[in-house]
């Protein structure tokens, strides 16, 4: 950019974040905005740091219905994600909160305490039908404050207990700390895991996805989880035209090197703010093609930045996105990465017992 956004102190210093604004969130009354008010007084800079909130949960599983997802139930331990990936479709969603979608989105950290505790609450309801549970769907659930609140662990040692089929979708390479659960659980094709790369060029994803792994460490990431018998999905997401569509084959021959067994792939889509947040980031990275990347995705979207229509929002429509669509199929038979992934096993869900339950005679 060449100014400041006017949404940001001058005092204010930005290391390794996404986001270069932080608009006021759409449901917000008022609109805050930086000026100088006259007063030439000295103010020290201030290093822009991650806060995070804690948020007591009433539930824990999320429905929806969706034509476009192959799952109807999630778990968010977190809201808001500190690896501040500048395409995040979650972005929107902290309006809800009274928060910007733009740097407090990743930087205004909710943790939600004791959704473990719930989760095995309604796990537990008679009128509750097992079918797998995705994790990951709105924000990453291995982000780096996982390491201090271990949600996502104390999670998946309720559904482990159940013996209940779960999907994780994740670019954190902290997933491996909890290889001793995820293993045993994909033994009994109760578990697998969707590991998304964007690029293998690591100034790239640095600029894209500041605070997550690099390539090559997610990269490690899937060969760790398949020698230990974890069956990875390597997703392609977001394909973003005009930057990393070219790189396709080359992914899927590094994924399937490293030991994933399947792969996907999802065109960029930018769903309210998340838009000008990705049109301000293109014009100050790469100023020389932002413009010819905005108009292609543009192209694909229906001459819109965004088409949320069920079937299109994902893949995206006409010549470029059937070009994008082509390209990922060939690469992916070509490196065995075309295969469906059989279902994961709802028939061994079992709530286990707790301390004084009346033993079963069968």
């Amino acid at each position: 950019m060449s100014s400041r956004d006017p949404s940001l102190s001058p005092t204010l210093r930005l290391r390794a974040r996404g986001a270069l604004a932080n608009e006021t969130g759409r449901f917000e009354t008022e609109r805050r905005e930086a000026f100088d008010d006259g007063w030439d007084l000295p103010e020290e800079e201030r290093l822009l740091r991650t806060e995070v909130r804690i948020e007591r949960p009433r539930s824990a599983l999320t429905y929806n219905r969706s034509p476009d997802l192959p799952f109807d139930r999630s778990v968010n331990p977190y809201r808001g994600c500190e690896h501040g990936c500048i395409y995040c479709f979650a972005r929107p969603s902290h309006a809800y909160l009274n928060l910007s979608p733009g740097l407090d989105f990743e930087t205004r950290l909710i943790a939600r305490p004791g959704i473990a505790a719930v989760l095995e609450r309604e796990l537990r309801a008679r009128s509750y039908c097992a079918a797998p549970i995705a994790l990951g769907t709105n924000t990453d659930p291995y982000q780096p404050i996982e390491a201090t609140h271990r949600l996502m662990r104390e999670i998946l040692e309720v559904l482990a207990a159940f013996r209940h089929p779960v999907a994780i979708t994740t670019k954190g390479a902290l997933i491996e700390r909890d290889l001793d659960l995820l293993a045993p659980m994909a033994a009994e094709g109760l578990l697998r895991v969707g590991l998304s790369i964007t690029t293998l060029d690591p100034d790239l994803s640095r600029r894209l996805e500041p605070r997550a792994p690099s390539p090559a460490r997610r990269l490690q990431t899937i060969r760790r989880l398949a020698e230990a018998g974890v069956p990875v999905r390597a997703m392609i997401a977001p394909v973003i035209p005009g930057l990393t569509d070219s790189e396709l084959d080359r992914l899927l021959a590094a994924t399937a090197g490293a030991g994933a067994v399947a792969a996907s792939w999802i065109v960029l889509r930018l769903p309210r703010e998340v838009a000008p947040l990705l049109r301000a980031w293109a014009e100050d990275h790469y100023p020389d093609r932002a413009a010819k990347m905005l108009a292609r995705i543009r192209e694909i979207h229906g001459g819109r930045d965004y088409d949320p229509a069920f079937g299109k929002r994902m893949r995206g429509e006409g010549i470029w996105a059937d070009l994008i669509a082509r390209r990922f199929r060939l690469a992916a038979a070509r490196h065995g990465l075309d295969r469906a992934q059989p279902p994961l096993r709802s028939d061994l869900f079992r709530p286990p017992p707790r301390p004084g339950d009346q033993l079963s005679l069968l």
